[in-house]
């Protein structure tokens, strides 16, 4: 009888080789599967951090192009400003208000010290003559009556020297002994130059 047992151990021990047992097995898929889980939450994870970075570097890259658009808009309208001044009618007008005139007939120094043209002295070209107002045919032709001038109520001009709405015509020139004597005081100039 010892023979029949020994083909069904060997039959047996075949079969529980080819049949995986459900003690050790389990254990030792156990770490594997937390493991896999553990490194798909953790990819998740930093792919949602990875997002919401990208998506607020979105939002500020759109809240610095909004303001680059402003500030382009503001450099745009400064320049048109500046280029407005600085066209040669513009700056004639300017120059005029503060009571400068246009310069004579430059000269010139050579590298000798010698002097070439012969330099002028800029005058004012004479005002022109405003019109006297004329009397309105309602005026009454008394002599003591005051007269319709600059000091009038209403006939005053306004800042820039332009009649004022009530169509009166200021008669003021400028001062010529009231401008400061600049042309016998040396022009200044910097240290270290």
């Amino acid at each position: 009888m010892s023979k029949p047992a020994a083909p069904l151990k060997g039959r047996a021990a075949r079969l529980a080789r080819l049949m995986p047992s459900t003690g050790p097995s389990t254990a030792a898929r156990t770490p594997f599967v937390l493991l896999v889980v553990l490194l798909l939450g953790g990819g998740l994870i930093t792919l949602l951090l990875l997002n919401s970075a990208l998506n607020e570097g979105s939002f500020r890259l759109s809240e610095l192009k909004r303001d680059t658009t402003e500030l382009t808009d503001e450099q745009q309208a400064l320049q048109r400003d500046v280029d407005s001044r600085s066209q040669p009618d513009a700056l004639e007008k300017r120059a005029r208000e503060l009571g400068m005139v246009p310069g004579g007939s430059p000269a010139f120094l050579n590298p000798d010290g010698t002097v070439r043209g012969k330099p002028t002295e800029a005058t004012a070209p004479p005002p022109s003559p405003s019109p006297s107002p004329t009397p309105s045919p309602s005026a009454s032709p008394d002599p003591d009556a005051p007269a319709a001038g600059p000091s009038a109520p209403g006939a005053s001009a306004g800042p820039s020297g332009s009649p004022s709405p009530s169509g009166s015509v200021s008669t003021t020139t400028p001062d010529p002994s009231a401008a400061p004597a600049a042309e016998n005081s040396p022009p200044p100039t910097s240290p270290g130059r």
